[in-house]
């Protein structure tokens, strides 16, 4: 399959990782400064692609959209027309400085987001910290990824993806259903970097 990466951080990296050790396509973009863009493309795999989002956009069968959140509508924009195409947020909306999130409970980051791409096949899901993704192999039991969107074809496809990275995927509702997953990775949030319990944990749907 071919990825492509709206952001190349940390978490795009730790993704990428694990996605090209399963035999995907990548693409790194929506960067200012392109030299660290393909120092980072080049951590993950000699062959990685990098360049604008809108050209990310045109290579991908799937995006990944991994920006902070307050950088995540304009990073929409330049991806450009996206009617049709599968696009899976990983943004959580998170206030600058982690105390808490700008929106929650009656809407979701995740929705207002998707706003922005009316056309796109829209997921959200939130994958482990990139702690946990850059130690190469997810504890067991995987850390739980909830799927959100309204679109099961998509919901599929992403799902598929989390278990190529080892995570335990998760069937968590239509797109809406984020406004309660998102307070719950904040949780984690806090109790990694202000609780200081540190970026390997993660939440698990324990199944009886």
């Amino acid at each position: 399959m071919k990825i492509g990466f709206i952001g190349a951080g940390n978490m795009a990296t730790g993704l990428g990782k694990h996605w090209v050790a399963k035999g995907h396509e990548l693409f790194f973009s929506h960067s200012r400064d392109e030299k660290k863009l393909r120092k980072q493309a080049a951590t993950v795999s000699p062959t990685a692609k990098v360049g604008t989002a809108a050209e990310a956009a045109q290579f991908a069968d799937i995006l990944v959209l991994c920006t902070q959140y307050d950088g995540a509508p304009g990073a929409i924009q330049a991806a450009g027309d996206l009617t049709g195409k599968l696009l899976w947020s990983i943004v959580n909306p998170l206030k600058a400085d982690f105390s808490g999130l700008q929106v929650g409970t009656t809407t979701s980051g995740a929705e207002e987001l998707a706003k922005h791409a009316p056309g796109a096949r829209f997921v959200a899901a939130l994958p482990p910290f990139a702690e946990v993704l850059h130690t190469g192999t997810l504890p067991h039991p995987a850390p739980s990824t909830f799927v959100c969107t309204d679109d099961e074809e998509a919901r599929r496809t992403v799902l598929s993806l989390v278990a190529d990275y080892g995570g335990d995927g998760v069937n968590a509702g239509p797109l809406f259903t984020a406004r309660f997953y998102e307070p719950a990775l904040m949780g984690l949030v806090y109790l990694a970097y202000v609780q200081k319990l540190g970026g390997q944990i993660g939440l698990h749907l324990m199944r009886t």
